[in-house]
């Protein structure tokens, strides 16, 4: 598994060689929850974009997290 470092202070991300690791999800089956699988597999498509694009990427990513966390403390 991979970690991002924190991000430059310019905001933007290096590419090729130099680019951070992407997160993957531990284990061969993923995590085990489906809307989590697929926000990290969201993320890891959305570094193939265009920056501006990336963001709304990101923020679907993080409101689908936000919503499967908030289901597990109220589950």
């Amino acid at each position: 598994a991979g970690s991002r470092p924190a991000a430059p202070a310019d905001g933007g991300w290096p590419s090729g060689p130099e680019a951070p690791v992407l997160p993957t999800v531990a284990g061969p089956g993923g995590s085990g929850h489906p809307a989590v699988d697929a926000a990290i597999q969201a993320m890891a498509n959305a570094a193939d974009l265009p920056p501006a694009d990336q963001i709304a990427q990101y923020e679907a990513a993080h409101r689908t997290l936000q919503e499967t966390l908030a289901t597990i403390d109220h589950g």
